[in-house]
């Protein structure tokens, strides 16, 4: 059985008892929260969220990225958001890389070159958080009222420890 007809399934059974379905569009808690699109990291279970209190937005090694930048102008100016909270974790796979290894291994397996494009692996966790942290504070597209916190994430004991803070 392919994993969609698996995930079809599980949907089923979940929307066969879903009631909560007037929840309003902008978060409960006014919090963005972006982290890593790791499978280990279960940001609702690890910061006590709720469906509806945060947006959470999710990509390789939680990373300030250009698209993330505009999940997060979104949830801010359309749906009112006054926080940011960026969490990175011990054990990334963002870690065992650097943008040549990855670009070699794209141009070996689909012959495509990569070349100049930055995948933002990183080497320092600590350091990782604070630089985008900073960078969210730099960016023109999101304002000095918004309060940006950065924590790591310890894949082995659950906890969340505190980087910066707004």
């Amino acid at each position: 059985m392919a994993r969609f007809d698996e995930f079809r399934e599980a949907n089923e059974r979940y929307a066969a008892s879903f009631d909560e379905g007037d929840l309003p569009m902008p978060p409960a808690r006014g919090v963005a929260v972006l982290t890593c699109m790791d499978a280990r990291l279960h940001p609702a279970k690890f910061l006590g969220l709720e469906l509806g209190d945060a947006h959470v937005i999710r990509n390789a090694g939680g990373r300030v990225s250009e698209d993330a930048i505009r999940s997060l102008v979104i949830s801010e100016r359309l749906l009112g958001t006054e926080e940011i909270v960026v969490v990175h974790h011990t054990d990334c796979g963002m870690m065992t890389f650097g943008n040549e290894d990855l670009t070699a291994k794209i141009k070996e397996d689909l012959g495509v070159d990569a070349t100049g494009r930055d995948f933002l692996p990183f080497s320092d966790l600590e350091q990782s958080v604070r630089d985008d942290v900073e960078t969210l504070r730099n960016s023109d597209l999101i304002p000095d009222d918004i309060s940006i916190s950065g924590a790591i994430y310890d894949v082995r004991s659950g906890e969340l420890r505190e980087v910066v803070r707004d």
